[in-house]
């Protein structure tokens, strides 16, 4: 295309490459401007597995098994190196050496990985597995906890995975209530040393009260509880107490004629 020149030439030079470089970026650095929250990776089935993937495995030994089963979840990280890193869980594994449920175990992970690989609000998973009741009855595991069956462990297992990774946050009890539960603990064990010296004083006045003709007694001493469930925490429990329907914790006692819980502070009596 010719260009017909009116004016006279004072002087010429030859546009480069770098030249054009140079004058482009404005108008192309804000058409590429990256928009907030645009690279945020969210989990989705469509993100294929790396090669590497961290996690963690849970023991979990109960009385239905002579032996162990071992929970493995691993977690894919997300966003890696940036502000929105995040881990999310990405499949589950089950191994034992008891081989009595293997074709319902495996049936249940694989559910499970494809359920956690769908992403989105996975925590449902927890309250539904929590809420399964086995017909033949379930157990207390250590700690005192009740169990209503292994799917259910099974559930507390993944509660607590998802809790590590932050997924779940668990509602921490309050000043007030935990002045509360110290209060109540501190009140049963008075009372409870107040019960013992008094049958102490009791049995002794007994033995060594004058009789006319004092019958042949056989009594056995008295045998303080020795045997405590252990709670959250380390908390010891007698083995007296009855299961809290709140926290699934045998630590409900009789105080003041009202059942109360020294592990959670729910009472009947309000």
């Amino acid at each position: 295309m010719a260009v017909k020149i009116d004016k006279k030439i004072k002087g010429y030079s030859v546009v480069t490459a770098e030249d054009k470089a140079k004058a482009a970026p404005p108008a192309k650095d804000v058409a590429e401007a990256p928009q907030p929250g645009a690279k945020v990776i969210q989990m989705h089935e469509k993100i294929e597995r790396p090669e590497t993937l961290v996690g963690s495995t849970y023991k979990l030994k109960t009385p239905l098994f002579e032996h162990a089963l071992y929970v493995t979840i691993n977690d894919i990280v997300l966003n890696a190196g940036s502000e929105h890193e995040h881990r999310r869980p990405f499949e589950i594994f089950i191994n034992s050496k008891n081989m009595d449920h293997f074709q319902w175990i495996v049936a249940l992970t694989r559910i499970m990985s494809a359920v956690f690989r769908k992403g989105g609000d996975v925590t449902f998973l927890v309250e539904e597995m929590k809420a399964v009741f086995d017909p033949r009855g379930g157990y207390f595991k250590a700690g005192g906890v009740y169990m209503p069956s292994l799917v259910a462990e099974l559930g507390s297992i993944v509660e607590d995975h998802l809790k590590a990774i932050g997924m779940i946050h668990d509602p921490e009890l309050s000043d007030a209530q935990r002045a509360l539960i110290a209060e109540k603990r501190a009140a049963y064990n008075a009372l409870e040393s107040k019960k013992n010296s008094d049958e102490s004083v009791t049995t002794a006045r007994d033995e060594h009260s004058g009789e006319l003709f004092p019958e042949p007694r056989v009594s056995a001493p008295r045998r303080d509880e020795d045997v405590a469930v252990t709670g959250d925490g380390g908390t010891a429990f007698p083995p007296s107490a009855t299961m809290c329907h709140k926290c699934s914790t045998k630590a409900v006692v009789i105080m003041d004629g009202c059942a109360t819980c020294l592990n959670c502070g729910y009472s009947k009596c309000g």
